[in-house]
């Protein structure tokens, strides 16, 4: 197989490092293991950042999902796993990790972890008539 999953987060340089704007990236087909059942968890997942300096590789961010298939975690830690990684990585001014799981026993789970950076705040968004 030519990729393999990888726990690495390449990352690049920002390009406009002087003005706060937001990368969104949907990530359709997460996966993990339910950690009492061994059964298959599928999610969503919506990341949404306001970078500082750096980047996320987006092929390195799919091996980086991708490494999570084969992992029992319960939804809640998963989620704030991944969020600290990424901010570990990338050091953002905000970040925000929304992961929509698939029904499992009639129930839906939705967790939703947050990162800001100390210091910053959002911009005041623009009201145009």
């Amino acid at each position: 197989m030519p990729t393999q999953p990888s726990k690495t987060l390449e990352t690049f340089p920002n390009p406009h490092p002087a003005r706060d704007y937001t990368i969104r990236i949907r990530i359709p087909e997460f996966t993990c293991l339910c950690p009492k059942t061994g059964q298959p968890d599928f999610a969503t997942l919506h990341l949404e950042y306001v970078p500082d300096e750096r980047c996320v590789e987006l092929k390195a961010l799919k091996l980086y999902i991708w490494s999570y298939r084969d992992e029992g975690a319960f939804h809640e830690a998963v989620t704030n796993h991944i969020l600290q990684d990424l901010v570990e990585a990338l050091n953002p001014r905000f970040m925000r990790l929304t992961a929509e799981f698939n029904v499992r026993g009639g129930i839906y789970t939705t967790v939703v972890a947050e990162h800001r950076a100390k210091g910053w705040s959002a911009p005041v968004p623009v009201q145009l008539p």
